[in-house]
């Protein structure tokens, strides 16, 4: 019996309570001494929690990485902007309507768009393309994954129609935030810019990477204590996956069992979020997609863009952009996800509370 608890409603409750010391001694457990059986325990407590809220669907997502140009120079991240040698694109406003009109045609019915922090994309173009996504792909929710603004920005492009934001806090130690970013990159920046997106009204999302350098046991108490008090409605969490033309490029990859872990105990912790089975996770583990839902995940995000501009979207190395993960194996991914007792869900998929 995990934790001395019985039921997964049981450990819920527990962990309401638990300090980071808590925290810190659970994740020390499940990482270097629970065995298969106790992992799996903890993952059927998660799946349990999260099949009685929403069921056994996965919500899909149309992710469309429309620009690799990127002004910020974090220390992990293939798009920084002292990686010169990397051959950018970014999207037409034509291209971006053009993909959401066939992601929308394939039946997806939230676009999520992705992009580095691109000065090309002023605050009007991403209005605009925010209402004519809006006005074309009729019923659709729009997440945005664009970075730091003003909250003066993020309130013109909710008003515009976004719905979501997806804002990694990256870690919920300050110390260890200093560690991933150059000094103009700042912890408090990041904090105030997720406080902001939340008391707008968007679906905010956080997250953090699994094994990012710098990253321990206590860094880690801290991002779940942050969760917990936080309450976002999406978390994207993925093994750290290094990138040859970073700082970080002689760092080992992050632990996909770690990242199935924590997964579970995020569902366990807050089982209304939504929680993706992230592209990272994939990309280091064949089985990855799968695994991730089989540990609580409920998400799964399909790649829309254009075949000919993935392979330059490279946030880390190796990253996993063809076969099942792009929209035009839509299908076959389906059938995979069903093959599973799980069920491919293309409409909006909100948070349970924004329904």
């Amino acid at each position: 019996m995990i934790f001395n608890v019985a039921s997964a409603e049981a450990l819920h409750n527990a962990m309401q309570k638990w300090q980071s010391e808590d925290f810190e001694k659970a994740i020390a457990w499940l990482f270097d001494q629970a065995n298969d059986a106790q992992v799996l325990e903890l993952a059927t407590f998660a799946c349990t929690l999260r099949d009685r809220i929403y069921g056994r669907r996965i919500f899909m997502r149309a992710l469309l990485e429309f620009t690799s140009f990127c002004q910020c120079n974090c220390y992990y991240c293939g798009l920084r902007s002292e990686h010169r040698q990397l051959e950018r694109y970014r999207l037409t406003e034509s291209e971006i309507i053009e993909s959401c009109k066939n992601g929308y045609a394939l039946g997806f019915r939230t676009f999520v768009l992705q992009g580095g922090e691109d000065l090309y994309f002023t605050e009007e173009r991403m209005t605009r393309l925010i209402k004519q996504i809006k006005a074309t792909c009729k019923g659709s929710a729009v997440t945005l994954s664009i970075g730091e603004k003003s909250a003066a920005t993020y309130q013109q492009y909710f008003d515009a129609g976004a719905d979501r934001f997806l804002l990694r806090h990256e870690t919920a130690d300050p110390s260890h935030y200093a560690q991933l970013h150059p000094s103009n990159q700042t912890y408090e920046q990041r904090m105030r810019c997720l406080k902001d997106l939340k008391k707008i009204g968007y679906q905010t999302g956080a997250g953090f990477m699994v094994d990012s350098p710098g990253q321990s046991i206590k860094t880690l108490a801290k991002d779940l204590m942050f969760l917990r008090f936080f309450q976002p409605a999406m978390c994207g969490i993925g093994p750290f996956v290094a990138h040859q033309k970073t700082p970080f490029a002689q760092f080992e990859n992050g632990s996909a069992k770690h990242t199935l872990i924590l997964l579970s105990l995020i569902r366990i912790l807050l089982p209304k979020i939504l929680l993706p089975s992230t592209t990272a996770l994939a990309t280091i583990d064949e089985n990855g997609a799968i695994e991730g839902f089989n540990a609580g995940a409920n998400v799964l995000m399909p790649n829309i863009t254009p075949i000919l501009k993935r392979e330059h979207y490279t946030l880390y190395d190796h990253k996993k952009n063809s076969g099942t993960e792009g929209a035009e194996t839509f299908l076959q991914t389906c059938r995979m996800i069903e093959a599973e007792g799980y069920i491919a869900d293309t409409r909006r998929g909100d948070h349970i509370d924004y329904c």
